[in-house]
C-alpha cells in the first residue's frame, strides 16, 4: 500500500502552518525561491526557508476551527550585499505575512490567516539552522547570509458550507 488511504485523509481537517506559508509567500515573493526544505544538491538564492516550530506550553488553537503555533522563517542571500539583501527579504517576509493576515486572503482547500504577529524579529545567523545543545551545524556557504524572524500564527481551517 502506497501512501495514506483517502479515507484517512479525509479525516484531517487541519493544513499544515507550511502550505499556508507557502502559498501566501510564493504568491508576494516573485522570483526568490520559498520552500520548506534546503535542496541536497545545487541550492539557489535568494530563498525563504518556512517551518512550523516546536512550541512549549499550553496551545491556543480551537479544536474546532482554530489551529495555532509558532513558525520560523530564514531568509538566505548572497553576495554582494548578501547580509543587507537576507536582512531586506526578512522584512519583505513580514509586509506579505501582515497584508495576507489584514486582507484575509484565503488559500484554496488550505484556509486563511486570523492573526500574525512577528514573536521575534530578524536576527543574523551564521549556520543552516539555529541549534541548541552540543549538536552544531554546517556554516553556510560562503558569501551567504541567513537571517531568522519567528512570528506566531493562527490558521481558520478552510470552510465546509455547500449551499
Amino acid at each position: 500500500m502506497a501512501g495514506i488511504p483517502p479515507g484517512i485523509k479525509a479525516l484531517a481537517e487541519m493544513s499544515p502552518l507550511e502550505d499556508l506559508l507557502l502559498y501566501v509567500l510564493r504568491a508576494g515573493l516573485p522570483g526568490v525561491d520559498v520552500q520548506t526544505l534546503i535542496s541536497f544538491e545545487n541550492q539557489t538564492f535568494p530563498l525563504v526557508l518556512a517551518r512550523r516550530s516546536p512550541t512549549f506550553g499550553d496551545w491556543v488553537g480551537d479544536t474546532r476551527f482554530l489551529d495555532s503555533g509558532e513558525v520560523s522563517v530564514h531568509c538566505f542571500a548572497e553576495d554582494p550585499n548578501g547580509d543587507e539583501d537576507a536582512a531586506l527579504l526578512s522584512e519583505a517576509v513580514r509586509v506579505v505575512l501582515r497584508d495576507a493576515w489584514l486582507n484575509q486572503t484565503v488559500i484554496p482547500g488550505r484556509g486563511h490567516f486570523t492573526y500574525i504577529e512577528m514573536a521575534s524579529p530578524p536576527r543574523r545567523s551564521p549556520d543552516w539552522a539555529t541549534s541548541t545543545g552540543p549538536v552544531q551545524y554546517a556554516d553556510l556557504p560562503t558569501g551567504v547570509h541567513r537571517y531568522e524572524t519567528r512570528f506566531h500564527v493562527s490558521v481558520r481551517k478552510p470552510s465546509t458550507l455547500s449551499i
